[in-house]
């Protein structure tokens, strides 16, 4: 029997926030985020995980980086921080029996951060792949990541969410996986 706190593929969904260009460029390690979002999201495709997606106010901040564009679903326009403003956020992961959300996008302090309080609040178990969230400053994501993990939201990376979905080794998922994980980032985003 697993652990209640890992994450699998039955009861879990991938949330992707607001990896916008206007924001996204003012991102040091944009290249590192955008790839791991990425291979979030192509490691979800493989192994059937429900994603989801937003924008904030694309109006302002523009669409989604072109890297994601057509790797990511439908994505709802908010102009709320948190993607709780809007209900069919989490009423989508509900109605599919989906208890555990990971988190990845931008800004960690913001964006992300109010999102994963609300989703907490709503009795969702939240994930958060670190090296997949962004803030413009340092501090500001160090401390978002510090306020979300002390309210109760689990810190992860990238690999150990994909690998903890994948649960096992020597199957064919397991070896697109692996293959997404050992890429180098150039590679996954082109």
């Amino acid at each position: 029997m697993r652990s209640p706190e890992l994450m699998s593929r039955t009861d879990s969904g991938l949330l992707v926030i607001d990896v916008q260009t206007k924001l996204m460029d003012k991102m040091a390690d944009r290249t590192r985020v955008v790839a791991n979002i990425a291979r979030l999201v192509e490691g979800a495709t493989i192994l059937g995980i429900f994603v989801q997606a937003t924008e904030q106010y694309p109006k302002g901040i523009g669409p989604t980086v072109p890297e994601l564009i057509g790797r990511l679903p439908v994505r709802p326009e908010k102009l709320t921080f948190s993607c709780c403003g809007l209900p069919e956020v989490a009423e989508q992961f509900q109605s599919r029996g989906i208890s555990k959300i990971l988190l990845a996008g931008i800004e960690t302090h913001v964006c992300v951060q109010q999102t994963a309080l609300d989703l907490l609040a709503q009795g969702f178990r939240v994930y958060v792949a670190a090296d997949a969230v962004a803030s413009r400053r340092d501090l500001d994501r160090d401390l978002g990541l510090r306020r979300m993990e002390r309210t109760g939201a689990v810190l992860t990376t990238t690999e150990a969410a994909l690998f903890e979905w994948t649960e096992r080794a020597g199957t064919p998922e397991f070896k697109q996986i692996s293959k997404l994980v050992t890429s180098d980032d150039a590679r996954i985003l082109a």
